[in-house]
Order: C-alpha cells, then sequence, then structure tokens
C-alpha cells in the first residue's frame, strides 16, 4: 500500500528559490519512488501552480504578498489557515506521515497534531541560531541567536523524526532528537545541457562573454554575504562579478552586475556559461539548491568550506576558510580564471560528485526509510 504522505511548506509556492525548488523535486522523488504525496502551502507564489503536484493553498488573502524569506505580519494567518486545511485534509483521509520544511511548517504541525495523529518528520532547512540573526539588528543578533538555538533545541525534542540536508545540522540536532535522524541532502536529476545558441543569447542579452564571467545566482538577502563578492570584484577590475537573481530589491553593492530575470532557463544558460560559480554564504546548516546548479553545469565552484557539504577542498571546489575575505575570494577566482586546466577538473569532479551523491531515487528511498522509523508520534 502507497504510503500517504503531507509535504508542508508554510512559504508562498512556487517561488524560484532554493527552499521551494527543493521542496517541489522532494514530492517529484517521493511520488516517483511510491509515495501519495500531497503538499500544503501559503496561497500565493510567482506564477501558476504545478499541474503534476497535488497542492492544497491556504486561501490567497490570508497569505503574505512578500514572497522573500523573513518576517510578515500575515503569516501567523496563513500558517493557522494552512493548519486548518492540513487538519480537515486530514479528518478526510488520514495520512501516513508529515514532513515539515523548515521550522515554520514544523511549528505548525506540532500545533495540529493532536488533530492529526501522524508522526512528523522535521525536513531542517537552517539552524536557526545561525540564520535567525540574518534578519535582525545586529544590536540583538546575540539574543536572536539564543532564541534561534532555544527553536532548534525544541523542534529536535518534539518531533518524531528529523531529516538534515548537511553534516553541521546533523552533528548539531541528531544528540537532541528523540527520535531517528539521517542526513538526506537534497537531488537533482541533470537534464540535457542547454545548446550553444542558448548561451551565446544568454550571455549577448546582458553583455556577457561566455567563460569571461563569474557568477552568482541566488537571492539578495543578507546572509548571502555578497558584499564579500562586491571586495572581490573591486580586487579584479576586469572580471565581471554577476549576480542573477529573480528579485533585485534588496542590497546589491556595487560594482556586482545584477541581472534580474524571471527566466529559470535564462540563469541555467547563464550557470553553464560562466567561468567560475561562486557560493559567498557563510551561514551552516543548509545546503543551498544553487550548488547543485552549478554541479550540473560541471563549473568550477569557490565557496566556504562550512556551507560546501561533501565537497573536497582542491578536487570538486576550491574552499576558503570561514571569515575569508574579499581578498581571499579574488585570489580564488583569478586562480581559476587563470588556469584552465584546474578549472576543468574542479567542474568535472563537481558535476561527478552530484552523479554520485545526489541521485533522487536513493535520497528518496532513504526518505521513505526514515518516515518508516517514525511511524509513532511523541507526546505533544
Amino acid at each position: 500500500m502507497k504510503p500517504r504522505l503531507a509535504l508542508v511548506g508554510a512559504f508562498p509556492f512556487p517561488v524560484p528559490q532554493g527552499s521551494q525548488v527543493y521542496f517541489a523535486d522532494q514530492a517529484r522523488a517521493l511520488r516517483d519512488a511510491g509515495a501519495e504525496v500531497t503538499l500544503f502551502v501559503h496561497g500565493r507564489g510567482a506564477g501558476a501552480l504545478p499541474t503534476d503536484l497535488n497542492v492544497v493553498a491556504a486561501p490567497a488573502a490570508l497569505s503574505p504578498r512578500r514572497l522573500r524569506a523573513g518576517p510578515s505580519l500575515l503569516k501567523p494567518l496563513a500558517h493557522a489557515a494552512l493548519a486548518r486545511r492540513l487538519a480537515s485534509e486530514s479528518a478526510h483521509r488520514p495520512f501516513d506521515a508529515l514532513l515539515a520544511h523548515n521550522a515554520e511548517a514544523a511549528l505548525l504541525c506540532l500545533a495540529a497534531r493532536a488533530r492529526i495523529g501522524a508522526p512528523l518528520v522535521y525536513v531542517v532547512h537552517a539552524l536557526w541560531r545561525h540564520e535567525l540573526p540574518a534578519y535582525g539588528p545586529t544590536a540583538a543578533s546575540g539574543l536572536l541567536a539564543r532564541a534561534g538555538a532555544a527553536l532548534d533545541r525544541s523542534l529536535a525534542r518534539r518531533c518524531d523524526a528529523i531529516l538534515t540536508l548537511c553534516a553541521s545540522a546533523h552533528d548539531a540536532l541528531e544528540p537532541l532528537a528523540r527520535g531517528p535522524a539521517a542526513l538526506i541532502p537534497p537531488g537533482l536529476a541533470p537534464a540535457t545541457a542547454p545548446d550553444p545558441e542558448s548561451l551565446a543569447a544568454a550571455c549577448t542579452h546582458h553583455g556577457l562573454e561566455p567563460g569571461r564571467f563569474a557568477l552568482y545566482a541566488g537571492n539578495l538577502d543578507a546572509y548571502q554575504s555578497l558584499p564579500v563578492l562586491a571586495g572581490a570584484a573591486r580586487r579584479t577590475p576586469g572580471l565581471p562579478f554577476v549576480v542573477a537573481t529573480h528579485d533585485a530589491r534588496g542590497a546589491a553593492p556595487e560594482p556586482l552586475r545584477i541581472v534580474e530575470t524571471g527566466s529559470a532557463q535564462e540563469v541555467r544558460a547563464l550557470t553553464w556559461a560562466a567561468g567560475v560559480c561562486l557560493l559567498p554564504r557563510a551561514i551552516p546548516g543548509g545546503f543551498p539548491i544553487k550548488l547543485l546548479n552549478y554541479m550540473e553545469a560541471g563549473r568550477p565552484i569557490v565557496a566556504l568550506r562550512s556551507v560546501a557539504d561533501g565537497f573536497e577542498q582542491g578536487r570538486s571546489a576550491l574552499l576558503l576558510a570561514e571569515g575569508a575575505g574579499a581578498a581571499g575570494w579574488a585570489e580564488a577566482v583569478t586562480r581559476v580564471m587563470n588556469d584552465a586546466a584546474l578549472a576543468r577538473r574542479l567542474g568535472e569532479e563537481a558535476r561527478a560528485l552530484l552523479l554520485r551523491r545526489h541521485a533522487w531515487p536513493a535520497l528518496a528511498q532513504a526518505t521513505l526509510d526514515l518516515v518508516g522509523r517514525a511511524r509513532r508520534p511523541t507526546a505533544p
């Protein structure tokens, strides 16, 4: 009998950001592995809901208009409406398990668990002791870090199983967990490479030369540490540092070149055309989905060691120490751009790592195995 799973994302959907992309891809992989999957999300997103997934959305009128991560006055209303929809659907036909993506979804599932009765698997997108301070003023960072650590502990102890995406989150939460914990990174099924004409067209559209620019593809939120890339760009004036994003609102310091595009195909083409791909984010605890896109393209990657889980320094990426400044980033990027053999080797090894570690069939089966070990809810 197919397990009936509810994937709960207390966020707008669809949105071309890593959390939402992973959420949908995991749903498809679990469905392909034999599960019956229903997604629960807020009632607003960027575009139409995917037709190949069964999606239950909270009312749009109660969902935040803001699509980016961070606090919102309407979020509690949206969460409450989503919890009611989840409980109603469960009463009609019970779920075998809930997979709550990120802390807000886990909290609303805990609030509704007495009415649902299904085991709750917390899918950890972030360690909140590190992430929460990024959403507040610097003066409150200590207080927010302590609040985030308390949230991490509470969720680990109250949920029936924990699915972490990287070693730092697993090492932090597994000792606290009351139920089983498993490190299961996100997956990606490689697609056909963009044709040369598409690569050339994307570069021409933005005044870029294929292979002669550094790329960061993602949002502009403060936790992405874009100022360090701006500092590196100032030290390498002959090399464009390009930021490809679906939403250019936010802090994007000069001389970074901002490319705003709503086309996932164009972002993918720019990724495949880049000379080097960058991940400046310094906050550990999750697995940035953009890394999978960089790996699929076979591009050389420069990232911080603390967030590039599974990579090997000098083999599958150039990894910088935590706190590396603009000079260190500039040196690493320049090294890759000036050494074609190194760039080719790093890119080939990154793609090989994707195929070896991030294949969805094995990851989906591991997820179903974890769900199977989390059959009995703990006491509220």
